[in-house]
Parts: structure tokens; sequence; C-alpha cells
């Protein structure tokens, strides 16, 4: 008998027993490991300061970047009277201005923008085409040969050539078509968007492989689901975490390969401010007005390792397989 009033009690209290916390969703599980990676909140951190600093920054520094003042130029930045007091600056231009009275800081305001804009839409670009690339490699089997053999051929050319090249065939027509500003950014993003797509196809055509064969996507297949909607409402979504983990390596990857065709003297026109073009301005006279220098270099430099950064924190928090560690 005592048995028996044991077991009643038992279930008893295991039938009036209520969840004391409701269930913590993914996204819950992913802030909290990404709130715990300092890598990422600093880069993330510095990132959303520079896309501030350069879309705010022409309302609150209102000086023109192209205005040129022949009687202010070559001042150095004021930081410049800690180690000599006989420094020619000036609070007007607390940056200082280059060799035409240019000011400096408008001048990596202006320049950033254009970074910044050319490695999101070009990273946009190729997130786009890789992930459709991917897609269709991964879940239709006919298709997977001949796109990652044209992944493979675009792989194995030389980057760098191409985009020179690229840039001397179609420079003059569309600066004629949409003006020499707009032409040279069409031109830049199309470019680097083309030529960096690879990564993000090989990872999203893993993952289609991957996840076609699990059980959900069988069922989906056995009611008669059409492939455009298993691709849209069961793939797609399972794939997010890859794919932006790929976006943050693509965004420095567009932000460098735009610098480095500035500097080079075959991207946006010469009076259009870049980081690139700024640097490549500098090298000149860099002996006498290294800050020239080091200013856009390290804000390339910075934004390039704040991205890396994120994308780790990104990686680490969206990967079940390594989160907590």
């Amino acid at each position: 008998m005592t048995d028996q009033n044991t077991e009643i009690e038992t279930f008893g209290a295991l039938k009036d027993k209520e969840p004391q916390k409701p269930p913590r969703s993914q996204w819950r599980d992913v802030w909290d490991q990404l709130s715990h990676h300092k890598g990422a909140l600093v880069g993330g951190g510095f990132l959303l300061f520079i896309t501030l600093f350069v879309l705010i920054g022409p309302y609150l520094w209102t000086l023109d970047p192209k205005q040129l003042d022949i009687r202010n130029k070559d001042l150095r930045p004021i930081y410049s009277l800690l180690w000599d007091s006989t420094a020619n600056t000036s609070w007007a231009h607390p940056l200082g201005t280059d060799n035409l009275g240019r000011d400096i800081m408008a001048s990596l305001i202006a320049g950033g923008r254009a970074s910044l804009a050319v490695g999101w839409m070009a990273m946009i670009l190729s997130l786009v085409i890789g992930s459709a690339v991917g897609v269709c490699a991964g879940y239709f089997k006919r298709l997977d040969g001949p796109l990652m053999r044209l992944t493979d051929l675009f792989l194995s050319l030389p980057i760098l050539p191409l985009l020179l090249v690229a840039v001397t065939l179609f420079r003059q027509p569309l600066r004629a078509a949409f003006g020499p500003e707009g032409g040279m950014f069409i031109l830049i993003v199309g470019i680097i968007g083309i030529t960096s797509w690879m990564p993000t196809a090989r990872i999203v055509r893993g993952e289609i492989l991957a996840l076609k064969e699990r059980e959900f996507i069988l069922a989906a297949r056995s009611i008669g689901t059409t492939p455009f909607k298993i691709i849209r409402r069961h793939l797609l979504p399972n794939v997010v975490s890859p794919i932006m983990v790929s976006a943050t390596l693509g965004l420095a990857t567009a932000i460098i390969t735009e610098s480095a065709l500035s500097f080079l003297g075959v991207g946006f026109p010469s009076d259009f401010p870049t980081w690139g073009k700024l640097l490549s301005d500098a090298v000149p006279r860099m002996e006498e007005f290294p800050e020239r220098v080091m200013l856009p270099g390290i804000l390339i430099s910075l934004t390039v390792l704040s991205v890396n950064y994120l994308g780790d924190g990104l990686r680490d928090a969206l990967d079940p397989r390594i989160r907590g560690r």
C-alpha cells in the first residue's frame, strides 16, 4: 500500500510540474555567444563607428574635399605639435592639408564613403552570384559539374591583371553612359563582385549537398513540392549562417581590392578621393609628410581587421558544433 501511494504522489508531482523558463530561441543563443566574443564586439563596434563617421561626417564637417586652398597648403596635423612646436598647423584643418590645400579630414570622410559603398555593393553582388551558383550546383545534379568547373576556371584566373584589363576595356563606355564617377563606381563594383563570388559558391554548395538528403527535404519532395519552393522555404533559410560569414569576409576583400585599384591609378577619377587614392597621392612626399600615408592606411587596416574579427565571431556563434567553446 505504501509503494502504491508513493507512485501516486510521484505521478502527481510530475504531472503538476510546469516548465520554469520558456525555450530559448536559436538567435538568442547566437547573440549570447557573440556577446562573449571580444574580438567580434570590438570589430562590430569599430565598423559601426566608421560607417557612422563617413555617413554623418559630411554634415558635421562641411568643408569640400575637392576645394583648393593654395594659401593653406601643406599644413601639418594638430597633434604634430606634440613633438614639433614649430609645425605649421591650423585648427581650421585639424588633420592638416595636402599639397593643394585640400582638407585631409574631409578627404578621409569622402574617401571612406566611396570605399565602403564599393565594398558593400560588391559584397552583395558577389553573395547573390555565389549563392545562386552554389544552390543550383548543390541541388541540381546535372548542373553540378558545369557550374563547379566554371568556378574552378574563375579561381584559376589571375585576379589583379584581369581587373586591370577589364577597367581598361570598359572604362570609357561606362564613363560616357553614367558619368566619370558613376561609371567607375558601376565598373569597379561589377568587376569586384564578378571576380569574388567563388568562395561563397563552394560554401553554399557544400551546405546544400548535406541538407538536400535530410528527412524534411525528402518529405517535401514526397508531397510534390516544387524545387523552387524547396529552395526558397527550406534550403536558403538553413544556409543563412555560412552566407553571413562569407559576407563579412567578402566586404573586407572588396575594400582591399578597391583600395588597390585606386592606389594603382585605375579607379575613380584623380580628383575623386578614396582611401586608396589618398595613399597613392601621399607616396611621393611620404618622408616629409608621413601622416598623409598613415591616416588612410590605418583606416583601411582597422576597417578590414574589424570586419575579419566580426566574421570570426559570427562563424563561432552561428556554427552549433563549436558554439560555447
